[in-house]
């Protein structure tokens, strides 16, 4: 170090930190890629808005250390298997759109027999939520940077999923931005063909006008029925926690609604033909 040069703070936990690297070295080496697939495939539909943020001393302690064994980048250069991952034959649950992973480690805490795949983009989100499964012991947890639109067309297989959670994803409340929601036929009709029969899709959102395209959506498509009798919106299962971003939007007057919708067995659909 030159005498001119003013010493590097120690990191203060809590604290945004950037770590220090080379002109043009990757942020974290060994940790998530800032566009993992590039533009190598076609992407009509994207699962994500990115956004960028500071990561804290401890979001970046989890990162350096969990990404090797419990992170993955989404590339689409092969087909997970999903056993062998997670160590264990346990169903499967994907949760596209994480935040900052409080929901997400509780109920991986309060079911241990069912892995979570857990999907963003947002770093220190992935970070947070790598710390709390280590905090809390959690061996069912695995966090995956990137597209999931790539993750589920390039490195799943069919029937491999036992579950599909979709929690306040981006409303795109601009008319012309409407293409741009996540929940539509063409992204159903591929997350069917990862989903087993009888694996439930949960959606919820804040952003009523969402809401109802959901309903709309998910109605119409022929490979799942609702879990309701009556065909409108269930109320907040006991097993999804009430998120910060839930929180707010309560505070605001907003009104939360659940969708939960069952994978039909392949070619039926209320025992008529899909």
């Amino acid at each position: 170090m030159s005498t001119h040069e003013t010493p590097r703070p120690a990191p203060v936990p809590g604290e945004p930190v950037r770590p220090a690297r080379a002109k043009g070295e990757p942020r974290f080496p060994d940790g998530p890629k800032a566009d993992p697939a590039g533009s190598h495939f076609e992407r009509r539909i994207r699962s994500f808005q990115p956004r960028r943020s500071r990561v804290t001393a401890g979001q970046a302690d989890a990162l350096q250390r969990l990404w090797p064994a419990w992170g993955f980048d989404i590339d689409g250069s092969q087909r997970l298997d999903l056993a062998e991952f997670f160590g264990n034959g346990n169903p499967v649950v994907l949760e596209i759109g994480f935040g900052m992973g409080e929901a997400t480690a509780a109920m991986a805490a309060a079911d241990p027999d069912t892995n979570l795949l857990a999907v963003d983009v947002h770093t220190p989100g992935q970070g947070h939520l790598l710390g709390l499964a280590d905090q809390r012991g959690l061996t069912n947890v695995r966090v995956g940077n990137g597209d999931a639109i790539i993750l589920l067309r390039e490195m799943l297989a069919p029937d491999s999923l036992d579950g599909l959670r979709v929690y306040f994803p981006d409303p795109w409340p601009k008319k012309r931005h409407h293409k741009r929601r996540l929940i539509q036929e063409e992204f159903l009709t591929l997350a069917a063909a990862r989903l087993r029969p009888g694996a439930v899709v949960h959606c919820a959102t804040d952003w009523e006008p969402y809401a109802e395209q959901m309903l709309e959506v998910l109605t119409a498509h022929p490979a799942f029925e609702n879990t309701r009798a009556d065909g409108g919106f269930a109320p907040r299962p006991a097993f999804r926690p009430r998120t910060r971003f839930e929180g707010q939007g309560l505070e605001k007057g907003h009104v939360v609604n659940d969708l939960l919708f069952r994978r039909v067995p392949h070619g039926e659909r209320a025992g008529h033909p899909a």
